[in-house]
């Protein structure tokens, strides 16, 4: 089993959409959307042609070759100028969680905004419960920035936001530190 990134296609808005509906996707997001198919087409059409934004499906594939779509990876806010952007992912699929499949995703996303796109940081937001998820970007070098204290209202309840980020210079001296299988990323210039 191997697994690669493709940039997302009109044909998959449905099963993101599916996906981005789920509890248990948006327990760790900022809301619980119920999107339309339209507003979902919209919301496709907006970043299949933006500048300041990537979206990619995360697909494993068999011993065969045959792919299968398990989640959405996205980059956001790409920022040439000051050379840093955002980054996210979640997996849709039930069955790819808990496969030791992040460290591949990680390590494979910070050499590609790094050393593809030649930005200088990448940076992202957790909520504070998921401590899980915080550990795992330590783990691979991005470094707690800050505590957004009740950030962001859900349901009623307020959540503190963690900010963290990994620059150029930190992936570099860490590196070689890591052996890991790169996840081919399909590439828009």
């Amino acid at each position: 089993m191997s697994y690669r990134l493709r940039l997302m296609r009109e044909d998959d808005c449905e099963r993101v959409r599916q996906w981005r509906m789920l509890p248990e996707v948006t327990k760790y997001m900022y809301t619980d959307p119920q999107i339309t198919p339209e507003q979902q087409r919209a919301w496709f059409e907006r970043i299949a042609v933006s500048d300041r934004d990537r979206v990619w499906i995360i697909e494993s594939v068999d011993d065969a070759g045959t792919p299968a779509p398990i989640g959405v990876l996205s980059l956001s806010e790409i920022d040439p100028v000051n050379q840093r952007c955002a980054w996210a992912y979640y997996l849709g699929e039930t069955s790819a969680r808990g496969i030791g499949l992040a460290k591949s995703l990680e390590l494979s996303v910070y050499a590609y905004v790094f050393d593809t796109l030649g930005l200088n940081k990448l940076w992202c937001e957790v909520f504070a419960f998921n401590d899980r998820v915080v550990a795992l970007h330590e783990k691979f070098g991005s470094k707690v920035e800050g505590i957004a204290r009740q950030h962001i209202r859900k349901n009623g309840e307020w959540f503190d936001v963690v900010r963290m980020g990994i620059l150029k210079s930190e992936w570099d001296a860490t590196r070689e530190k890591w052996t890991y299988t790169p996840i081919e990323i399909e590439h828009r210039a």
